[in-house]
């Protein structure tokens, strides 16, 4: 790439070569940006891991007091990521985070599903890859992983958000 830039700077002239090189140092800032990204959802899934087993509390968000699902993703995205996103399941949902399909998935995703039956969304996970997600899931329960193969959750997922830039 760099003797065809070279090579149509002389043809061209110093502007243009000028112009080449700030296209360069744009695609090195945005492969910057990218690293950052992926580094904190890294953070983020791996510290998501590590509160497998802390209980679930209605309201929660801390690992002394327990989560709860949306506090969960809540104390995820701040702590790990540096993201701010709605406190509620309904916010979350009704926020102007990109609409993700399920075929379009990736690790960071908050992934959200029908738990009452009558196709109002009620609960929200992260989504891990591999089809898996981590989720703080009732009272009584503990954050886990579960699989969106599983038949309970693969016919209650409804949709899902990105709040992060991937």
């Amino acid at each position: 790439m760099a003797p065809s830039i070279f090579f149509i700077g002389l043809l061209w002239g110093l502007s243009f070569f000028a112009q080449a090189n700030f296209s360069l140092t744009q695609t090195a800032r945005e492969h910057s940006v990218r690293h950052e990204l992926d580094t904190n959802l890294d953070r983020l899934v791996e510290r998501a891991h590590q509160l497998i087993g802390v209980p679930y509390r209605w309201g929660g968000m801390s690992v002394k007091g327990g989560f709860d699902c949306s506090g969960l993703l809540v104390y995820l995205f701040r702590h790990e990521a540096d993201i701010k996103i709605p406190r509620t399941t309904t916010a979350m949902l009704q926020s102007a985070a990109r609409t993700i399909r399920q075929s379009q998935l990736k690790r960071g995703d908050a992934v959200f599903f029908n738990r009452n039956g009558q196709g109002r969304i009620g609960h929200v996970g992260l989504y891990i890859g591999e089809g898996r997600f981590i989720h703080a899931p009732r009272a009584g329960k503990n954050i886990r992983i579960d699989s969106l193969r599983n038949s309970y959750w693969s016919k209650s997922f409804m949709t899902a958000k990105r709040f992060h830039g991937g």
